[in-house]
């Protein structure tokens, strides 16, 4: 199976550990620091599989990675009640319905599910 894993800087692993473990609900795939603060960590839900590195020098800060979901007010309703969320879901004029997440190193998550629909 071919696949891309984001890779997202962090100034602290164990800060993004707590965000990604405790707030999102992920799961540690590895773990490659000596120290828990410098070093790399994978996650992973579901489908979704992200790289943490710390310091990450020389590769950019604050990025930004999209997470195709089935349903975003669910991820909403999950997220929003353990971390601060940038702003609530939304249905966009281009035929998604959205929402975004900033980690504590300022990285966007932008979550994107299909549009919701009314009974």
């Amino acid at each position: 199976m071919d696949r891309a894993v984001p890779i997202l800087p962090t100034d602290d692993l164990d800060v993004a550990r707590r965000f990604y473990v405790d707030g999102l609900g992920f799961s540690v795939t590895f773990d490659a620091s000596e120290d828990g603060h410098t070093g790399l960590i994978g996650v992973a839900r579901g489908g979704i599989a992200l790289t943490l590195d710390s310091p990450m020098d020389g590769h950019g800060r604050h990025a930004a990675v999209a997470i195709e979901v089935g349903d975003a007010d669910a991820y909403y309703d999950e997220w929003s009640a353990r971390v601060p969320v940038k702003r609530a879901p939304q249905d966009e004029p281009w035929g998604a319905r959205t929402f975004s997440v900033s980690d504590p190193s300022g990285n966007t998550l932008f979550v994107i599910g299909p549009l919701r629909h009314a009974p």
